[in-house]
């Protein structure tokens, strides 16, 4: 219990005193995320779209192969990154192997199936006459899917919101492409896993508080969102 209490004082007092360190990891962590997200709902959204708005010979296999990318595991995903971004893969002149850059890459990869699905998701639940009604009116795509859009726009953004949530939280990714470089590539997630194999919990404490603090807002508006579609 004194372990539990010293530890927890200790890291309430980091966070309230803006350590330099834990507010450097949590910035790192922020950027890298919100980046990866935006990149991510850019491909996913339109994509999803695509897949839920037209009928296509091979549709029902697409939507298989998107839900069973859900449940990669992200050592997979890093295995995969690290062979092209390695010296000796295909981007390996690039070298961004161990920066921001490359766990970037790596989230954008992991989340990409789950706003895909989400935004499926949302646009099925969506009375297709919007979309035809449009059409007849003599819009073009662009403009039936933005009708489209309109209607889902809540669900899409609780699913931008979900994915930002999994790849704050995920650390096999930024560990083996990032290196865990202390001032350049050090993530929450990386932080707290070595601070326990140093026996030393003040400095993870103080970040899982952080973190929590983090996944509340989200789920707050998570649920702000999925309320008002």
């Amino acid at each position: 219990m004194n372990l539990i209490f010293n530890s927890w004082s200790s890291a309430t007092s980091l966070v309230f005193s803006l350590d330099p360190e834990v507010m450097s990891i949590v910035a790192l962590s922020l950027r890298v995320s919100c980046l990866a997200t935006l990149c991510a709902a850019c491909l996913a959204v339109p994509l999803g779209f695509v897949i839920a708005l037209h009928t296509f010979p091979g549709k029902r296999l697409v939507i298989i192969i998107n839900n069973t990318l859900l449940a990669l595991p992200t050592v997979v995903i890093g295995l995969f990154v690290y062979a092209f971004l390695s010296r000796r893969g295909l981007f390996g002149a690039l070298d961004l192997l161990y920066s921001p850059m490359a766990m970037g890459i790596g989230q954008v990869i992991l989340i990409i199936p789950v706003i895909t699905a989400l935004t499926i998701a949302a646009i099925s639940r969506i009375d297709q006459r919007y979309h035809k009604t449009a059409l007849t009116l003599g819009a073009n795509s662009l403009q039936a899917a933005r009708v489209v859009f309109k209607e889902a726009r809540f669900g899409i953004v609780s699913a931008i919101i979900t994915a930002f949530g999994r790849v704050i939280s995920e650390v096999g990714i930024s560990m083996m492409l990032g290196g865990n470089i202390k001032g350049f590539t050090r993530t929450m997630t990386t932080a707290m896993a070595l601070e326990y194999d140093k026996g030393s919990f003040d400095l993870a404490v103080a970040l899982g508080i952080v973190l929590m603090c983090i996944s509340l807002g989200m789920n707050v508006l998570l649920h702000f969102f999925q309320g008002r579609q």
